[in-house]
């Protein structure tokens, strides 16, 4: 019950911040309006507010706002008057709580004047006992209207700014198939590029490995009765030979679908890439435990196993980490990513730091990628799947 009171009561002050900064957005966006009405400036300052929304709402971050210039401006006139309606009720019942709980006390000092009336809703303060048993009704009124009213005002106008400024169905449908379009396109190339260096590897290395393997064995054919010792020694390269195209024919396999995941599982093989790294990793497979991974498709875990072992490395050479973080979680039909260090942070993508190549694969299969990583850090990358049977 304490929790919960607590909770409450942070919810109040949360909802009284979020009003009352809205209410003086709300008081800049009419002093600003002809500034605020040009499109690109209202888009940025809609881009902002859409935060503080999701933030208060305890929503994933939306990015840039992308609906059309007059679904801003409509947002901008409906949410400046909500914010004035809401934020001034509110400046109200929580200036007279507060006017009150302060005056009360002073009631004795204040000019005889003004002792009858004004406390409380003009019932007349003749002594000590009105004064005392009306002002503080008055307080705890005003007190319980804002406790009660500050976290329904305030979600009520977040969701009314998260709707006004989120795409319709329609827009969505396109925004869907444009990424979708995008991200087939970048793993189509990326599948011909993987395709390229599976067959450049099989031929430079391991198909000509087993071209001098045929020609050493058949050489030892020939002279297998005329020179016994010659033979021994081609024998011998030959199959040194077979064991090292063995060995590279293992390493581009890896590089399609590490054996790994298919022996342990994608728990199993994250637990043994955690303690191959080369700084120090905690592991977090989740409350579930690693039985919630069992029934990953086969592209997902080869997907998320190849992002933590890109996040990994990236964090090992790039970051001045000390320590990592990881945790995997299933939450019903999305397999859940999450990768932290404690290094230098400021991490960016357009630098080969290979978070293009975690993002177009997890792309490829209609996942999402998120990168926070501030100057000083900490890094954290968040990487979302979809992964229903």
């Amino acid at each position: 019950m304490k929790h919960h009171g607590a909770g409450r009561l942070s919810e109040m002050w949360r909802g009284l911040g979020y009003l009352l900064g809205s209410l003086f957005t709300a008081a800049v966006a009419v002093l600003a309006l002809p500034v605020l009405a040009v499109p690109v400036t209202a888009r940025s300052w809609a881009s902002w507010h859409r935060r503080r929304a999701d933030r208060l709402l305890g929503s994933p971050r939306s990015g840039p706002v992308r609906v059309g210039p007059w679904r801003v401006l409509g947002w901008l006139c409906a949410c400046t008057v909500t914010a004035l309606a809401f934020g001034l009720v509110l400046l109200l019942c929580a200036g007279n709580a507060v006017t009150t709980a302060v005056t009360v006390p002073l009631w004795w000092a204040l000019p005889a004047g003004t002792r009858a009336g004004g406390f409380a809703a003009g019932v007349p303060l003749t002594g000590w006992g009105t004064a005392l048993t009306l002002g503080t009704a008055q307080a705890v009124a005003f007190a319980a209207l804002t406790y009660w009213l500050a976290p329904r005002l305030a979600r009520l106008h977040a969701r009314t700014c998260v709707a006004l400024l989120s795409p319709s169905t329609a827009a969505r449908l396109a925004q869907r198939v444009e990424t979708l379009t995008e991200t087939r396109a970048h793993a189509m190339t990326a599948h011909g590029a993987e395709l390229r260096r599976i067959e450049r590897d099989l031929h430079d290395g391991t198909q000509a490995r087993l071209v001098a393997i045929a020609m050493r064995l058949g050489v030892a054919r020939e002279l297998l009765s005329d020179d016994p010792r010659l033979v021994a020694g081609l024998l011998e390269e030959a199959h040194e030979n077979t064991e090292e195209a063995m060995t590279e024919l293992r390493a581009v396999i890896r590089t399609i679908y590490p054996p790994i995941l298919a022996d342990r599982g994608l728990a199993g093989a994250l637990t043994a890439l955690a303690s191959r790294s080369a700084i120090d990793t905690t592991l977090d497979i989740g409350s579930g435990g690693s039985g919630d991974l069992d029934t990953v498709p086969a592209a997902v875990e080869a997907v998320a196993y190849f992002t933590i072992a890109e996040a990994l490395t990236n964090a090992a050479k790039h970051s001045r980490a000390t320590r990592t973080a990881v945790r995997v979680a299933r939450d019903g039909d999305r397999l859940a990513i999450e990768v932290t260090d404690d290094g230098v942070g400021g991490a960016d993508e357009t630098l080969g730091t290979g978070i293009t190549g975690i993002r177009h694969r997890v792309l490829a299969l209609d996942g999402t990628v998120h990168l926070h990583s501030p100057g000083g850090g900490p890094t954290t990358i968040t990487v979302s799947l979809p992964c229903a049977s």
